[in-house]
């Protein structure tokens, strides 16, 4: 048996918002565990604190108190230039809404991450058509956002998450937006990036059929982890 590596680890993190009696505790001291390779689904009720946790686990907000560590790095000690290193190295997010230059084509959509990194335009270039290829999009590059189906803008929102090799895909509702054979061939593509290329995918959904394709769903209620459950799916 292949032994697992421990990707995210969080031990009594909690999250507290405003202070005295306007404090509002959004974490209550969880632990989690999520290896490489696998692929969670995060569940609950609005104000649970699921997306508070996203927002730690993403780099886009600390924690105030207990420990989130990445690859065993402590999170909450980076600076706020080492925290944004962690989302453009490490880190694919993808989003509900899709998040799209509208007038920008599929292909310099995907070649986005690959800018801030500074590489030459060849070489982004060849990348972003790779990550076009994968999600099987590769004819529609030169299309904008408004020329392609809601299906076809999370795919080339998925191919940017991923052109940038990062080792954990966060994402947020990603079917949330699409009717329900969209949101399957979503899925599928989110299944086969974690099991055919070891792809951790960490996902917020709010409906039980979308997490039925991860392997494994935590549910938050009240800032807590009501249950952790394997999915019987094998990630």
């Amino acid at each position: 048996m292949t032994e697992k590596t421990v990707l995210i680890e969080i031990s009594r993190l909690t999250k507290v918002y405003g202070t005295g009696q306007a404090a509002m505790e959004a974490l209550k001291g969880i632990d989690l565990r999520i290896d490489e390779r696998e692929f969670v689904a995060v569940m609950g009720p609005s104000g649970s604190g699921k997306s508070t946790f996203m927002n730690i686990l993403g780099g886009l907000d600390t924690e105030t108190s207990g420990a989130y560590r990445f690859r065993g790095v402590v999170v909450g000690q980076l600076t706020r230039n080492q925290r944004a290193r962690l989302r453009r190295y490490y880190l694919g997010f993808v989003f509900q809404g899709f998040n799209l230059l509208n007038r920008t084509s599929a292909l310099e959509n995907v070649e986005l991450p690959l800018i801030y990194r500074g590489l030459p335009t060849r070489v982004r270039r060849e990348k972003a058509m790779r990550a076009l290829e994968t999600v099987g999009l590769a004819q529609w590059k030169s299309h904008t956002p408004g020329e392609l189906s809601g299906g076809q803008q999370q795919r080339v929102a998925i191919a940017r998450a991923i052109v940038t090799e990062p080792a954990v895909l966060f994402a947020d509702e990603p079917t949330g937006n699409l009717d329900r054979s969209r949101s399957r061939e979503i899925m599928d593509l989110l299944v086969e990036l974690n099991g055919r290329r070891g792809l951790t995918v960490v996902m917020v959904t709010h409906d039980p059929d979308t997490a039925g394709y991860a392997g494994r769903v935590v549910r938050f209620v009240d800032g807590l982890i009501e249950s952790d459950e394997p999915n019987g799916r094998v990630s």
